[in-house]
């Protein structure tokens, strides 16, 4: 297969697990598929995209440069929205407009936490089941009507639209990612490398 871009967005406030442990699943995955198949190109190439050329400050004031801008970012076969303090960028036309743009080209987007308020505002769930943050589903509820919100789910798997609860469950979706692209061999190795207890 050919190798496919996976981008994560990265934004102030963003939860730092919410795109760090897709990153590392998706990274880790390339690595492991490297090793089982030197021959074969890497499954995923992963980078982070910004609005803009400058730091972003995540949770806890963590500053992290992401590879790339709105502007230059190569074409994304795999978009991750991580979540975190989205208030700010809800407010955003350029963000929205860009996670839709940029669904309609992606053969998959998902999101982890509270990016499903983003997927959802850009119109990607309407009438989807759809889950985030045991914190945040009420108010996702009530702030999309059209949602089926679920509770008490690690991840919800609509074909090319996947939602995942908060933080933690973005890496076994992720990894739920790794194995509808690549088999469950590789989901499960790449769990198995990176030491984690995959609830699958």
């Amino acid at each position: 297969m050919n190798t496919l871009n996976v981008a994560v967005f990265i934004f102030d406030d963003v939860e730092v697990l919410d795109f760090a442990g897709p990153y590392e699943v998706f990274y880790t995955a390339a690595r492991v598929a490297l090793r089982l198949a030197p021959q074969d190109p890497p499954p995923f190439k992963v980078f982070t995209v910004s609005e803009q050329s400058k730091t972003v400050f995540a949770r806890g004031s963590l500053p992290v440069q992401a590879h790339y801008n709105f502007s230059n970012h190569p074409a994304a076969d795999v978009l991750i929205v991580p979540g975190g303090v989205v208030s700010a960028e809800l407010e955003k036309i350029t963000v929205i407009d860009w996670i839709k743009n940029q669904a309609a080209g992606a053969g998959l987007t998902a999101s982890v936490c509270t990016g499903a308020f983003l997927l959802a505002k850009a119109g990607l769930l309407d009438g989807k089941e759809a889950t985030t943050h045991w914190e945040d589903t009420a108010d996702l509820q009530k702030m999309f009507p059209s949602l089926k919100v679920m509770e008490a789910v690690r991840w919800i798997d609509n074909g090319s639209l996947v939602t995942s609860a908060g933080i933690s469950a973005g890496i076994d979706m992720s990894l739920h990612l790794v194995e509808k692209l690549c088999g469950r061999e590789l989901a499960l190795k790449t769990a198995r490398q990176m030491d984690y207890a995959w609830q699958d």
